[in-house]
């Protein structure tokens, strides 16, 4: 009986979720700011953020 009621015990306990909720928005986060760094870094892309700045400076 005692041995089923720490089994239950242990089954219920949900320590560790913590854990890998953070290691799944790690992997969302990088996984992003890797796409985010190959968009920006892209030709199109750079030229019109140079055109956007050159027409702010003018």
């Amino acid at each position: 009986m005692r041995l089923l009621r720490r089994l239950a015990r242990r089954l219920r306990d949900d320590r560790g979720m913590n854990t890998a909720e953070y290691a799944v928005g790690t992997l969302a986060a990088v996984a992003f700011a890797g796409i985010l760094l190959k968009v920006l870094t892209s030709g199109q892309v750079q030229a019109a953020l140079a055109a956007v700045i050159q027409r702010a400076l003018k």
